[in-house]
């Protein structure tokens, strides 16, 4: 089983484990990642920190204030593990734990198995069924992409009880739309134009995964 890796050696780092979800809290892993509800402010702050570069924001589109500027700051930001799995103490304030509101998207962070770097997110909008996500720079043009959206299939069709899960890219954005092809999601239709959280309006492609059977994890 993929999360039996866990069991040992990084186990002990005290991530938390694939197949042990609590309420309001999720927790998969693909081959080379472990994805998991932020328990800390660290976790939310690098996983904006993975998209707040020019290229990944030309796609996001994010809210100016929720926008890390400094190219320093992310780089120190993505420099840390997940609180406490490096033995390095982090700043209070990014200690303090994370607790996500019952309205808020569903917020994954992701880290890489191999040496627990962060590596981006996963959001999905449960109650209109739509998922996207980012890799941070160094995770880019490695097949990541498509383990992330395999992971939001999972997460929406045996976590949440969604049949249905959509994803919308820019037309240009051919790395998105080929990861979520090789994820298994297929052309639908929708909006022609999309507004991003940042107010722009750009073109837009649809695609959604489908599945007969789903399941809670809790």
């Amino acid at each position: 089983m993929v999360w039996s890796l866990f069991r040992r050696g990084r186990s002990a780092s005290g991530l938390p484990v694939p197949g042990r979800c609590a309420p309001g809290r999720h927790v998969l892993a693909t081959e080379r990642l472990l994805l998991f509800t932020p328990r800390t402010r660290l976790d939310v702050v690098a996983a904006l920190a993975a998209s707040a570069d020019a290229e990944a924001q030309r796609w996001l589109g994010t809210k100016a204030d929720e926008v890390l500027p400094d190219p320093g700051t992310r780089r120190a930001l993505l420099a840390w593990r997940p609180a406490g799995d490096d033995g390095r103490r982090i700043p209070p304030g990014l200690a303090e734990p994370f607790t996500p509101g019952p309205d808020d998207p569903l917020l994954l962070v992701c880290v890489r198995r191999s040496d627990l770097s962060y590596a981006g997110a996963l959001e999905l909008q449960h109650r209109l069924g739509e998922m996207g996500g980012w890799l941070a720079p160094d995770c880019r043009g490695q097949g990541l992409g498509a383990e992330l959206f395999r992971a939001g299939v999972e997460l929406a069709h045996t976590h949440l009880g969604l049949s249905t899960i959509r994803a919308g890219a820019e037309p240009a954005n051919t790395a998105s739309r080929r990861s979520l092809a090789r994820a298994g999601f297929l052309p639908d239709r929708g909006p022609l134009r999309h507004t991003l959280p940042d107010g722009r309006v750009i073109d837009a492609v649809w695609h959604r995964h489908d599945t007969p059977t789903t399941t809670r994890c809790d």
